[in-house]
């Protein structure tokens, strides 16, 4: 699969741009008329120059010297040009390019500089305005670059014509006007590529004049597939988009216009499909035919509205991997890796419309088996999860399809426009993928710069251009299995561990832009146990069990809506506590948890709240969190009836920072901790809470390596995305993986960073995870897509010492034990809901349950 996201600047905010430099310029094909013989005829050329730079540096100096001089830039490109003569705007287009290495203004800034160029020949060819060829160009450090998005463009080609349905107009001519554009991806500047732009528009003038269509409708359309019919040869077939306009149509509107926009595949009846551009239509591969040493990697789309969805969802994976066993003897030795999951999405239904919510992901695995063996592996996987005939796109337990398998363009089918009956046959790319946000989304998280091998646009743009802005975004969701385990749940695969079933799920939207809370949106409280005797804040207050239980039961009664139980304290110079003794601490704790019995049995003579019928189920359904970063203690209490790991060193262990060389003694153990947390995280397919820390927390606060985020006071944040998003892509991304949608992100406020770092990170929460582009664009490793874009955060604040010091400031400061900075978290829990935390972590719940209340009004 083709996926160029490390090339990708991403999003570009910031923009330089010289709009229209005029030139007099030399192009041997002439201007208005051809050119006579060999001489190049000199016209004016107009140069647009937009430079995606981010300005934030200069804005706050104020200082020209910190940007981009756009002063010189002009002068430079007017010195490449002005005494050459070119063969065409192409031609033009590849010189400028060529030339920027060397211009004084770029030359620093080459590794990931992105520009787009626009030459436009403002004399052009007879019966149009103007002529331009566009596109992005991307640079590597030694000045080589990449065309991208190259589209050629024909404006106002202006000719008379019979169109209309009214009687005056079937007898006299009127103009037309036509705008075309046509896209050709990555290919249109090389030579043997160019597009000869005057003979397209003589071609499409003369097929106009001697048209005589009655809407404008069929003129468009005709015009499109002219379009793409002249450009057969072209290698991938271009995407055209046409806009045929009447400006006589209407008396009181400057015109009348249609614009579509069109493929071959839109006209297998004009065009011989057997002599067209597209990629190669391959003959289905037999299994034999593949290597075990022969990987490729498919996309594949899953969704479930039946029975329990999220472990139909799990169950699958699970099967995926396991194609030996699921399929049996085929000849060959077979193998399928899960190597990447988007979020979970609730969508609803397509097609069908009267029918429960869907449950949407995807999945990317590399395999060694054909496209026809994979195929044949998910109808057998969604036989095996519960899938029953019913009516095309109806209700099903699990529904599993190939989107995209490398660059791989199949169709097994005899009636090729048919896109309704499927079953049996093989269509990748899958036909409908750029109508499906559901599918889109996902594959959006995964494989944002993945090329449709046909449509030549990335899985972004499609999600983009099907994406309706208007519309509330599709919730996200975070499921939490049930355990103790059910012993309902039956498989005849004993390779793979048992499916929990799902205890609860939360929902969260997937995107916003706004800097407030998205309404609708839930902020969970959890309430923080520690079963320990020296934690920094309630050590010694829960470390017995009719303690810790009484705490239990009274947050959940307050409104808590998840548990969070802790073992050994993270405070700076806390004693060490042994293996076993973790597990006396918290193990017990669970089990009395999900044991109604006890729970009464110790909580008998309580006179804090009601141990109600309705407390007591409650307290069976309320996720619980194990705080450890050891996978002992995680297994076992996710054994008791645990549901859900939290980790302050984000399964790297306590001593890996600096981050240590793979071959020492720290680096093995930093990886035993990663292999053993994410085992026991895929078997159990509990959330994970990730924390950003440095070791120690109260060392380790000089993050000025990421200094050239200082200006915009992101230094502390930039290096909690870089720092964070570098373990989380290591849990999530290949063989192995964590789930990407039981990922939650905390930025580790209080950990390893000083007052101004905790501030500047909460009041910014929520730019850790958006999706921006972080690293230093001048240190030759150039910018990247943040890993961290998209996840849920979780926010501990709850009595904190950069609280303390806060308090402690100034002459009429005054010194706070944490018991007493209940007031200043209830300042810091506010700041979290409005930056959009799923969790907020705290010690005293009634009171905080307060406070999120009331932010969530004012916030969202």
């Amino acid at each position: 699969m083709r996926d160029e996201s490390t090339n990708q600047v991403g999003k570009k905010s910031d923009t330089i741009r010289i709009n229209d430099l005029i030139l007099p310029v030399s192009l041997k094909t002439g201007a208005q008329w051809q050119s006579e013989g060999s001489e190049p005829t000199e016209q004016p050329i107009s140069i647009s120059i937009f430079i995606y730079h981010n300005v934030s540096r200069t804005a706050n100096a104020d200082d020209l010297s910190y940007s981009i001089n756009y002063s010189d830039i002009a002068k430079e490109i007017r010195a490449s040009v002005i005494s050459t003569p070119f063969i065409c705007l192409q031609d033009l287009s590849r010189h400028i390019c060529n030339a920027i290495h060397e211009f004084s203004s770029l030359v620093n800034l080459l590794g990931g500089l992105e520009i787009r160029i626009r030459v436009a020949q403002l004399k052009a060819p007879l019966h149009c305005k103007t002529v331009a060829v566009e596109h992005l160009a991307k640079f590597s450090s030694d000045g080589s670059w990449s065309a991208h998005e190259i589209t050629h463009i024909v404006e106002d080609l202006t000719c008379p014509t019979i169109v209309g349905v009214g009687s005056a107009e079937r007898l006299e001519k009127q103009d037309v006007v036509v705008n075309l554009s046509i896209n050709t991806g990555e290919q249109g500047l090389d030579q043997r590529d160019w597009i000869d732009l005057r003979a397209l528009t003589r071609i499409l003038y003369e097929e106009i004049s001697k048209s005589d269509f009655l809407t404008l409708e069929a003129l468009t359309s005709f015009l499109a597939s002219e379009t793409l019919s002249t450009l057969k040869s072209y290698q991938p077939s271009p995407i055209v988009s046409i806009r045929a306009a009447k400006p006589s149509a209407l008396t009181l509107a400057r015109s009348a216009e249609v614009q579509v926009l069109r493929t071959l595949f839109d006209y297998p009846d004009q065009v011989d499909m057997s002599q067209t551009a597209l990629p190669e239509i391959q003959t289905p591969t037999t299994a034999a035919q593949y290597s075990e040493f022969d990987l490729s990697k498919a996309a594949i789309a899953l969704g479930s509205n039946l029975g329990d969805s999220f472990q139909n969802i799990e169950y699958a994976l699970r099967l995926l991997e396991i194609p030996q066993d699921v399929l049996g003897d085929t000849g060959v030795s077979m193998s399928v890796t899960v190597v990447n999951t988007s979020f979970l999405y609730e969508t609803a239904p397509m097609y069908v419309i009267d029918q429960p919510s869907f449950i949407n992901c995807a999945c990317v695995v590399e395999t060694n088996l054909s496209p026809m063996l994979l195929l044949r592996l998910l109808k057998k996987i969604e036989s095996i999860v519960g899938r029953v005939p019913s009516i095309r796109n109806g209700p099903r337990a699990v529904d599993l399809d190939i989107i995209f398998y490398d660059n791989d363009v199949i169709d097994t089918r005899l009636d090729k426009q048919n896109l309704d009956e499927l079953d049996g046959e093989l269509v990748i790319p899958h036909p409908r993928v750029q109508e499906r946000e559901f599918v889109l989304r996902p594959l959006a998280d995964m494989i944002p710069n993945y090329i449709h091998p046909f449509l030549n646009k990335t899985v972004e743009v499609l999600f983009k251009d099907v994406c309706d802005p208007k519309t509330p975004p599709m919730n996200k969701i975070i499921p939490y299995p049930r355990f103790p385990i059910s012993t309902s749940f039956s498989s005849p695969y004993h390779s793979i561990s048992p499916v929990p079933e799902t205890l609860a799920c939360w929902s969260y939207p997937s995107t916003t832009s706004s800097r407030s809370k998205p309404k609708n949106s839930k902020t969970h409280v959890m309430a923080t146990l520690n079963v320990t005797p020296d934690s920094f804040s309630d050590g010694a207050t829960h470390d017995v069990l009719p303690a810790a239980l009484a705490y239990a039961c009274s947050s959940v009664a307050a409104g808590a809506t998840i548990i969070d139980i802790g073992g050994y304290s993270t405070r700076p110079g806390a004693a060490f506590v042994s293996v076993e003794d973790e597990i006396r601490r918290v193990v017990p704790t669970v089990t009395a948890m999900r044991d109604s019995n006890a729970l009464s049995d110790v909580l008998k003579d309580n006179k804090e709240f009601s141990l109600t019928d309705d407390l007591l189920d409650r307290m069976a359904d309320v996720p619980i969190s194990v705080d450890t970063f050891r996978w002992e203690i995680a297994e076992a209490a996710i054994k008791a009836g645990a549901n859900c790991i939290n980790d302050v060193y984000a399964f790297t262990g306590p001593d890996s920072w600096p981050t240590p060389q793979p071959d020492t003694d720290q680096g093995k153990k930093a990886a035993e901790y990663m292999t053993k947390m994410k085992a026991v995280a895929r078997e159990y397919a509990v959330p994970v809470v990730l924390m950003h820390s440095r070791g120690d927390a109260g060392k380790n606060k000089d993050y000025s390596q990421y200094h050239y985020a200082v200006d915009v006071q992101q230094a502390t944040l930039e290096g909690v995305r870089i720092e964070l998003g570098a373990k989380v892509d290591q849990i999530v991304l290949g063989k192995g993986g964590v789930r990407r949608w039981l990922v939650i992100a905390d930025p580790g406020i209080g950990f390893s960073k000083t007052l101004e770092g905790n501030l500047e990170v909460l009041r910014g929460a929520q730019d850790v995870v958006a999706d921006v582009m972080i690293g230093d664009r001048h240190d030759g490793s150039g910018t990247y897509r943040n890993p961290l874009s998209g996840y849920p955060q979780l926010i501990g604040v709850s009595r904190k010492s950069f609280l303390g010091a806060i308090l402690a400031q100034d002459p009429e400061g005054r010194e706070t034990r944490p018991k007493e900075r209940t007031w200043a978290t209830a300042a810091a829990v506010t700041c979290a809901v409005q930056q959009g935390a799923l969790i907020v972590r705290v010690h005293d719940v009634k009171e905080m349950m307060d406070v999120v209340k009331v932010a969530e009004a004012l916030w969202s």
